[in-house]
Formats: structure tokens, sequence, C-alpha cells
């Protein structure tokens, strides 16, 4: 039987490009003299100059000019530039990117960079429709700034309504998304991520660093703050206690190698009947098929080969093969797995020890 790598999108970049290198803090303002006065570019730099070097001031952050383009008692957050290129906040950009495509590789839709193609609505609106099975009645192109927010307002309206933001104000706006704020975007991407339980895993625990600029009496002040992105989840994406299982492989592998022995032998006694073998827990369940006949041999009934995916040729009929044997389960009166379908598929130890110990503690008078 065949397994095949998960990647079905078209391919993209494995990092997320943010330009060929990075300009220093005074290289960009040769590039905003271009697009403003001269005078009004030396009132910038003089600003921006004392608000890195005044005494007491935060640590010196490599933003981009524009944004200390502030009115008086005008407040604006940005992400410290550093923080985005944290090896961890990347990965996560990279898993969403990818994440999105697989989604909508059918379309022939590619994310190359959150930023830029998130802003307009556009991709959003094909990603909430994907996910919900549901269509929004809003136009499939829109060019002017103000048909975007109004876009991306209807789209944002029901993206909430589907998290269950009814009361609680989320993590992003139309206005924090248009203007490509990044953590904005990653919040959102995120949220949508866990609630409809995507086959990814996410890092946990990333955080980043926001910087809030404000202009009072004509002097710009900055402070920086650490703002959470990803926590820590199970296999469920809710937050969640440590279980045995956490404990056995956080702090007790020699006894975690004790349990999976045993479950591979209890696995194999069975499977025996029909002439196969398994050797590793994570990869030999991953395409569901293993799963499916070992149902029937438990339950003692045969399960038809037309209802699985013997062959199973892409993700989705891995994970239609492990959906079926969970409801196999059911039948024969196990209550239904915490797991999801998708995390066996995508290899997830705990996932899967959990599965099969459900079947050993039912059926170990078998054993």
């Amino acid at each position: 039987m065949s397994t095949l790598s998960r990647p079905k999108s078209p391919h993209t970049p494995t990092t997320i490009k943010k330009g060929e290198k990075e300009d220093s803090f005074w290289d960009k303002f040769s590039t905003l003299g271009r697009k403003r006065g001269t005078r009004e570019v030396k009132k910038i730099q003089e600003e921006g100059k004392y608000a890195i070097d005044s005494p007491g001031s935060p640590n010196q952050y490599d933003i981009p000019p524009e944004d200390y383009a502030l009115r008086e008692h005008e407040q604006r957050a940005v992400i410290d530039p550093q923080s985005i290129n944290d090896p961890e906040v990347v990965k996560l950009q990279r898993i969403l990117v990818d994440w999105i495509n697989d989604e909508l590789a059918e379309q022939r839709i590619i994310v190359q960079n959150l930023e830029e193609d998130m802003y307009d609505g556009q991709v959003l609106h094909k990603l909430w429709e994907k996910l919900t099975g549901k269509k929004l009645d809003v136009p499939e192109v829109t060019q002017s700034e103000q048909g975007q927010h109004e876009k991306l307002n209807i789209v944002l309206k029901a993206v909430n309504h589907t998290l269950g933001f009814h009361q609680k104000i989320p993590k992003w706006s139309v206005a924090s998304v248009h203007s490509k704020n990044i953590v904005a975007i990653l919040h959102l991407l995120v949220a949508l991520v866990r609630h409809f339980r995507a086959p990814v895993r996410l890092p946990e625990n990333v955080f980043v660093t926001v910087v809030i600029a404000e202009k009072n009496a004509g002097v710009l002040n900055a402070q920086k703050f650490q703002e959470q992105i990803t926590s820590e989840y199970d296999d469920l994406g809710m937050r969640c206690e440590k279980d045995a299982f956490d404990t056995l492989i956080d702090c007790a592998p020699d006894k975690l190698a004790v349990v999976k022995k045993s479950l591979i032998t209890f696995v194999n006694k069975h499977l025996a009947k029909l002439n196969f073998e398994i050797t590793d827990l994570n990869t030999d369940f991953r395409d569901g098929v293993y799963l499916c006949l070992l149902m029937g041999l438990l339950g003692g009934f045969f399960v038809p080969l037309h209802e699985f995916h013997l062959t199973p040729q892409d993700v989705d009929q891995m994970v239609n093969n492990v959906a079926f044997a969970f409801d196999l389960m059911q039948d024969v009166g196990l209550p239904k797995p915490k797991a999801r379908p998708e995390d066996i598929v995508n290899m997830d130890l705990k996932s899967t020890l959990r599965v099969l110990y459900s079947l050993f503690t039912m059926f170990r008078e078998y054993a």
C-alpha cells in the first residue's frame, strides 16, 4: 500500500520573502524622500532619530520611517523587524502559507506572503468558503481601496461569526488587516486553523515583539511588549492538561518504549491473520488502511474493501480512511476518539497511542 507526502498545493517557498536584503533604518529614508518633500522627510528624520537616541528611550528598532509619521496624540503599533525574522515566527508563517495553498490548490490560488496576499480580503474570502462549504455574496475582485474595505468588512463579519466572536472582540479588525498588520493577520489565521482543526501542527508558544509609538507634545515615544500568537494545545486544538501519554513522551521514554512494544505486539497478533505486520506506530497507521482492517478483525466482521481506499492516493483519502475507522470504533461501542483523523494522518504519536490504547483496553482479552 502506498503512503504519499502531504503537500498537494503548487510549490511554495520554504521561507517567506521580505525583500532581498534588510535596509538599515536610515537607508530607508532615501526611498521615502522620493515620496515626500525634503522638508517633511527632514522633520520625520528628526522625530525618528530623537525617539531612538533620546535618553531613557527603549531599545533601538529598525522600523520603517513611514511608521513614525504620526499626528499629535496618535498611536501606532508595529512589529519589531527583528522579531519577524525569529525562526519560530518564520516557521509559523511558512506553515500557514502552505496550509492556505493546500486548501486553495484546486482554485489555483498561490499565497507567498501573508501581508501582501491577505490584506484585501480576496484570499480570506476563498479560504472561508472552502472551509465552511458556504458561499458569500461579495464581489470577486475589487480594485479601489474603498471597495477592498467594504469587501474585507463583509468577509471578516462572516469569519468572526463562524469563529464565535459575537460579543468578544477579536485581535484583528478591518483596519489592522487592510493595513497589512502581520500580528493581526497571524492571530486571524491561527484562529481559523484551531477552529477548523486543520491537519497542521503549529509551533507552540510563539511570541512577537510589538513596538507602540505615540506622539505627545511633538515628541515621539516608543514602548515594546511581547504579544503571544500561539499557546500550548492538545490534539483537539484546545488548551489542555497533560495526560499520561504526554508524561510518557516527555518524561519517561523508557516506559514509552514498553508501551509501544506492547501495542505493536497486540496489533500484529491480529493483523497476522491477514499476513500483515507493522513496525512503526506513526507511519504504518497514517493512511488508515491497517486501522480499518484491524477494526474488522477485532470486531469480528468483514470490512468491505469499497468502503475505504486500499491504496490511498492523497491526504484526503487517508483522512477518509481514518475517519471511517473511527466510525467503526463507535459501532463496536467505543467512545468517539478524542484525536482527529488528521492527527493520525499527520503522524502525531500521542494521538495514535491514544487510539490504539483504547482498542487494547476493550479487546485486551483477545490479545
